[in-house]
């Protein structure tokens, strides 16, 4: 069978990959090796976070952000210094933050995308303003959360799948680039046997048949190694210690790598392999849905960050401020967990999960449920987690709760006596409009930020009152969850090889091109950019293939 395109991958980068070939009236063929019930990948379980610049939303929030202040941000969090493998990421990055500044917003705008009125404030940083972290929020989630971002592009794939122009194959599970003289002229794999998996479960891997098809040019959209523990362990970067032995997995089973290998094979050069983004804050689902299912808290900045050992980390390792800086940190206790000790306070205004599926309300476009989240008590799905889950622990006093953890744990690691040394410390900072401690400060500055004081962060107050209680100890694991590098792409979505010259035919997209140019967030990543990496380079490798056509 021949087609003018093959895209690799039903993504959210596949699918907006796919549509802007078949608007030039070109045919494509998109393949998955999942059901058709995983349409849409990652995206669709995701919280719906898209980085934007200067948006209305920010405007209304009286916040002044600027494409100059993005890129001081961006850069500060890339922290580039590999010349020839960030060669290509760094202009990926700077065509980024003009899509971010510019066109992003109106373009999904016209597509039916709507935007929750407040900003989110991910990735603080906390260090000095050319360093690592968001100087302003930016974190503008979906009305409608992960669903709601692919929708558009899965209407404009069905669209054109109804007139001919897209033929969808699923369960066809890609092993091999067709190279014929330098040029890749198609792919062959393999059918995999019928699967009434539902969306995020595993599906079996037993082969029915043969395939292969032809085309003029291949997309890669088939994402990262988030689901392959052995690989990520395997590309673990020395600097942030030795790998984790204990891990949950932010991502389905599927997201395995191996589009990576058949398209290395076929001469396509993978860099920065050692980049990569995984949570600390993770919670072992009480119903997963995959195996080891990991949910992210997301967290406003009060909880108290100890290790296993019941230390708390130094500044500025708070929630929500620097993810792979306190992964270091945590890496270098030996431990594979930490701990988050709140009140109830705290978690009632202060915790999130992460996913759509934790978020029933946003999820569902429901005003009166989004509202309801001002009422006492936590969030109906942090509430299942601490009436269900595993990883929590809630008691009326400290020795109760210091007793609970250990119990948790069966280690006995935590000390009371260290516990209320600490606790009792941060409480008499409060006593005054001035601190020292510079998670205090911290928070106090948040609260400066309207969307955080009415719906983010807790009024500051003393953790070991009675009326702000019962103490909650949350045990964190780590998360594993994206990968920052791959696939080496020009600004057109061409692989390139090892000599960095474009292999003729092949293209890359997602988070299987680092999500463009084999890295475009570096070292660290502002947090909304993944969707957004998606979307642009999908955008871009699609509008690129179809002006090769022509």
């Amino acid at each position: 069978m021949k087609y003018d395109a093959i895209v690799v991958g039903a993504g959210l980068s596949g699918l907006a990959a796919a549509a802007e070939i078949a608007d030039s009236g070109k045919r494509v063929a998109l393949l998955d090796q999942e059901p058709e019930s995983s349409l849409g990948g990652q995206a669709w379980w995701s919280f719906g976070g898209l980085f934007l610049v200067d948006s209305p939303e920010q405007r209304r929030l009286g916040i002044k952000d600027s494409k100059e202040l993005a890129r001081q941000d961006w850069m500060g969090s890339a922290g580039f210094d590999r010349a020839d493998e960030d060669h290509w990421g760094r202009q990926w990055a700077e065509a980024y933050l003009d899509f971010a500044a510019g066109e992003k917003r109106s373009w999904l705008h016209g597509m039916g995308v709507r935007f929750f009125p407040v900003v989110g404030w991910a990735e603080r940083g906390g260090y000095l303003a050319e360093g690592h972290g968001n100087s302003v929020p930016r974190f503008h989630i979906v009305w409608g959360t992960g669903p709601a971002i692919v929708a558009p592009f899965e209407r404009r794939v069905r669209a054109h799948q109804a007139n001919g122009l897209i033929e969808l194959h699923m369960r066809h599970r890609v092993d091999r680039l067709v190279v014929s003289n330098g040029v890749v002229t198609g792919v062959s794999g393999s059918i995999l046997v019928p699967s009434d998996a539902e969306r995020g479960e595993a599906s079996s891997r037993e082969i029915a048949r043969e395939f292969e098809y032809e085309a003029s040019a291949v997309i890669v959209t088939s994402g990262g190694i988030g689901g392959n523990h052995d690989l990520v362990r395997q590309n673990w970067p020395e600097r942030l210690g030795d790998p984790p032995r204990h891990m949950l997995s932010g991502v389905p089973a599927y997201v395995d790598g191996r589009m990576l290998a058949v398209a290395e094979e076929a001469g396509g050069r993978i860099v920065n392999r050692d980049r990569m983004w995984h949570y600390t804050e993770g919670l072992k689902n009480w119903n997963p849905i995959w195996a080891n299912h990991g949910i992210r808290i997301l967290p406003g900045p009060s909880s108290i960050w100890l290790d296993a050992q019941g230390n708390r980390l130094p500044a500025p390792n708070f929630p929500g401020f620097d993810t792979l800086g306190t992964l270091e940190a945590l890496r270098k206790t030996g431990y594979d967990y930490s701990w988050f000790i709140l009140t109830q306070k705290m978690i009632e205004k202060e915790f999130a999960l992460s996913g759509s599926e934790q978020n029933p309300d946003l999820t569902g476009k429901s005003i009166r449920k989004v509202l309801s989240r001002v009422l006492p008590g936590a969030p109906a799905p942090v509430q299942a987690f601490m009436d269900k889950g595993e990883d929590f622990v809630v008691a009326n006093t400290l020795e109760e709760l210091v007793t609970g953890m250990n119990e948790l744990t069966a280690s006995g690691l935590v000390d009371l006596q260290t516990i209320r040394r600490q606790l009792e410390a941060r409480d008499r900072e409060m006593d005054n409009a001035f601190t020292k401690d510079l998670q205090i400060t911290a928070l106090r500055g948040a609260r400066h930020y309207i969307g955080d004081k009415f719906i983010r962060v807790a009024k500051p107050h003393k953790m070991l009152e009675p009326g702000n209680g019962p103490l909650i100890a949350v045990r964190l694991h780590i998360v594993s969850r994206k990968t920052l590098g791959g696939l080496q792409t020009d600004l057109s979505g061409r692989v390139l090889g090892l000599t960095g010259e474009p292999i003729a035919g092949l293209y890359a997209a997602g988070e299987a091109s680092g999500f463009g140019g084999g890295g475009v967030h570096g070292y660290r990543a502002l947090e909304g950019t993944f969707l957004g990496g998606c979307l642009f380079s999908g955008r871009t490798a699609g509008r690129a293939v179809a002006a090769a056509l022509k």
